[in-house]
């Protein structure tokens, strides 16, 4: 008898993967405001300035905010009978995060266009669907008010477990979950960079058969 398979419930994949896919929400919004609220304090912080100087200060204290933190003072501030959903709460205790990362490689893209380089500077796109996966695992964080995303329901499943190894079979299982789209996620994202790595340096520069390198359109 296997002591996992024999405490583990008929509809334990079947809520994980339910689980999962609230992680999944959650990130998508919370990245959807991040991309909101980060894309104006991007261009404030290029163009610089007063306005820059304001966007860069607003970015360090987002940078600086504990996700637990905020979702906890969103959770106690709001009148009970007006909070939203413990997924949006969740979502929006991440906005500071994204927020900060979408401002910091929306300016940092901004210069690369400014400087002649668009393809350097769509390398934004891959550093934005690595945030989103950032995000997914951040929101775990929902576990601690109840949300019932895929880390709660490892717990709670967890808690039913008879011995220990059953338990860590069981966070294996959750484990290997999470890490195939992660996973696979990541390796996208690293074929992404390096094909646009590998267009903008052949369009850089050009090297004629005799060797030199010269610039690209000689």
């Amino acid at each position: 008898m296997n002591p996992l398979s024999d405490s583990v419930s008929a509809n334990f994949l079947p809520a994980l993967l339910t689980g999962m896919s609230i992680d999944f929400k959650i990130a998508g919004i919370a990245l959807a405001l991040g991309l909101a609220l980060g894309a104006p304090l991007a261009c404030a912080r290029f163009h610089g300035g007063i306005a820059g100087i304001g966007a860069g200060l607003i970015v360090g204290l987002m940078r600086a905010a504990p996700t637990f933190v905020v979702m906890f003072f969103l959770l106690n501030v709001l009148p009970h009978r007006d909070a939203p959903s413990g997924v949006v709460i969740v979502a929006v205790s991440l906005v500071p995060y994204a927020a900060a990362y979408v401002a910091d490689s929306g300016a940092d893209a901004l210069r690369q266009f400014h400087s002649g380089s668009p393809l350097a500077c769509l390398l934004i796109l891959p550093n934005i669907a690595r945030a989103f996966f950032v995000l997914v695992m951040s929101s775990s964080a929902g576990a601690a008010i109840g949300v019932p995303e895929g880390i709660a329901i490892i717990l709670r499943q967890a808690e039913k477990m008879p011995s220990t190894g059953a338990m860590l079979g069981l966070f294996a299982i959750g484990i290997v979950c999470f890490a195939i789209p992660l996973q696979a996620g990541f390796a996208v994202i690293r074929l992404i960079q390096r094909h646009l790595g590998r267009v903008a340096l052949r369009n850089r520069t050009h090297v004629p058969a005799g060797g030199k390198t010269l610039p690209a359109g000689s």
